[in-house]
């Protein structure tokens, strides 16, 4: 037996937080009833479970990709105004993958897909304390008391931002490059703490989540991690890594 959450979670239909709003909201059925509770056990394999009316098979294969998001695609699965999503840049993928945490509309960069909902959950939860990294061209050029402020915390509408790592990389045309590293998950953070000072953001790029770079992944390029990455990934969201297979040696071997 498996809590209901869990399973629709790990079957690929979103994080498990959002598994729970789908059965709250009672958009989850369980052998044809409709569930509103989060303590509910279900069995794979013989209780029929479907959401907004679609049967939910569990999945056999977790899939984990990286994609280099451009500008001009939003972070989620489907957008009611018609705009391009992220899945849009994927081919050949059967598994149903849903994007792990947002970048805005404009942001570019570092962007998970998985179907894998405990690892989502880890990554975006703020106890986990996942280190992202982002490089923000921003308008004029911040003084040092100005970094030392957002690196501090600033006070943001929805309360004072956790401390972070700023550094000033270069100048250009009048402009800076900064690097910052957070590691909460706030709506538009980096933007808002750089409005915040005064030096709104001109581009932003997401570089790292964890243990995860960009590197050389160009813009609107995608492709799937290995298995050292995403057991690197799993054990800095705080997750039972898997054990690599030991070869078994028969007599005989050489």
């Amino acid at each position: 037996m498996v809590r209901l959450q869990k399973f629709l979670a790990h079957a690929g239909v979103a994080s498990r937080r959002k598994c729970e709003e789908l059965i709250l909201s009672g958009k989850v059925k369980v052998n044809g009833t409709v569930v509103r509770e989060l303590g509910v056990k279900i069995q794979p394999g013989k209780d029929i479970v479907q959401v907004n009316g679609k049967k939910i098979q569990q999945l056999e294969k977790k899939v984990y990709i990286m994609i280099n998001k451009p500008r001009g695609y939003v972070s989620t699965v489907r957008d009611e105004r018609g705009r391009k999503t992220v899945l849009d840049l994927l081919k050949d993928v059967e598994q149903r993958v849903y994007p792990v945490g947002r970048l805005d509309y404009n942001s570019e960069g570092l962007l998970l897909l998985t179907n894998d909902g405990e690892l989502a959950d880890a990554l975006t939860h703020p106890r986990h304390r996942v280190p992202k990294t982002y490089r923000a061209r921003v308008k004029g050029v911040p003084s040092i008391e100005k970094l030392e402020e957002l690196a501090n915390g600033v006070d943001l509408e929805d309360g004072i931002t956790a401390p972070a790592k700023v550094a000033l990389l270069n100048i250009f045309n009048g402009n800076a490059l900064l690097e910052i590293t957070i590691h909460e998950g706030r709506n538009r953070q980096v933007r808002r703490m750089c409005e915040h000072i005064g030096h709104p953001v001109i581009r932003l790029v997401r570089t790292r989540i964890g243990t995860l770079e960009l590197r050389k992944l160009g813009s609107g390029e995608v492709r799937e991690l290995s298995k050292f990455e995403v057991n690197q990934i799993k054990r800095a969201a705080g997750i039972k890594a898997d054990r690599p297979k030991r070869k078994r040696y028969q007599r005989g071997d050489s």
